[in-house]
């Protein structure tokens, strides 16, 4: 399997079906199938997938419905569906369009047509993967935005919540930065966060860790499963400082720094997700109000 192709989910309850356009699209994409609507909806929510190839007519639910499911979801809303279906009157094509479909595929199917339109809506859909990847990225130093951070934790106590594990949640916030930017310029202060930005993005070691700018000098980490982040902030602390940007205007030390509040905690426990950014932010208020470039654990 090429994770790095496209992928295809192809949705029909006929094995035949399914099995010819797989054969068909085999070599360029990576395919994904499935029987009937609800398997189709358990799959869109489980794999990152470009496009949708829907059979209009099924038992229990037709396509109709899982399209509009999907489109009334904002995680699928933008997913690319075409239809393949042996319906060819007017106005159910029209029905699908309206739904939100990009395309009708007539069966019996042509190869070269069902190729051709595929590779069409997928460059498109790459183009805007393309985008939203972009508008999930700081554009000042590279790493996820506060935006991509937002969704992320949304999606982590969700985790959290039904399996019970914790989640590490940790705010950054670099020393007496406006009093850097005043000494060395704005220039030099851009540099200085591109460089916290990366040492701290180099310590995210799993595919579900995230390192995120949350705006300004302040950044955001969050560490699913982490029981002991203490260990693991000190040693970012000290990275920073060993990266030796000198910062004369600092009460905290002679070169820059950050100070760190974080909270770990499980959504199981029945804690508000909003009670967890408010206290993870009242402990890097209270590694500040300590002399800053430390890190403080806060308690729910």
């Amino acid at each position: 399997m090429n994770t790095t192709l496209p992928t295809i989910l192809i949705v029909d309850d006929e094995t035949a079906n399914r099995h010819l356009l797989a054969d068909l699209l085999k070599d360029e994409c990576r395919i994904l199938m499935a029987k009937d609507g609800a398997s189709a909806l358990q799959r869109v929510r489980e794999e990152n997938i470009s496009l949708v190839l829907l059979d209009a007519s099924m038992p229990e639910m037709d396509g109709y419905e899982v399209l509009r499911r999907l489109k009334a979801d904002e995680k699928t809303a933008d997913l690319s569906v075409i239809f393949v279906t042996g319906q060819t009157d007017e106005e159910d094509e029209e029905r699908g369009l309206l739904l939100g479909a990009v395309d009708y595929i007539a069966k019996p199917i042509r190869p070269l047509l069902v190729k051709a339109r595929v590779r069409n809506h997928l460059k498109f859909a790459r183009q805007r993967e393309l985008l939203e990847q972009l508008s999930m990225q700081d554009g000042l130093t590279g790493i996820a935005n506060r935006r991509c951070f937002d969704q992320a934790l949304e999606r982590a106590w969700l985790h959290s919540k039904r399996s019970g594990d914790t989640l590490a949640l940790a705010m950054i916030d670099v020393d007496h930065f406006k009093a850097y930017n005043d000494q060395y310029g704005h220039a030099a202060g851009d540099e200085a966060l591109k460089q916290v930005a990366f040492v701290l993005s180099s310590a995210m070691k799993r595919p579900y860790d995230l390192a995120a700018r949350y705006g300004g000098e302040e950044f955001v980490l969050l560490l699913p499963g982490i029981d002991q982040v203490h260990a693991v902030l000190e040693q970012l602390r000290t990275a920073i400082m060993a990266l030796d940007i000198a910062h004369s205007q600092s009460t905290a030390a002679d070169v820059l720094t950050i100070s760190c509040g974080a909270l770990v905690k499980s959504a199981s426990d029945g804690v508000a997700l909003a009670e967890l950014l408010q206290r993870a932010d009242a402990a890097l208020y209270e590694a500040k109000h300590q002399g800053r470039n430390r890190v403080v654990i806060g308690q729910l």
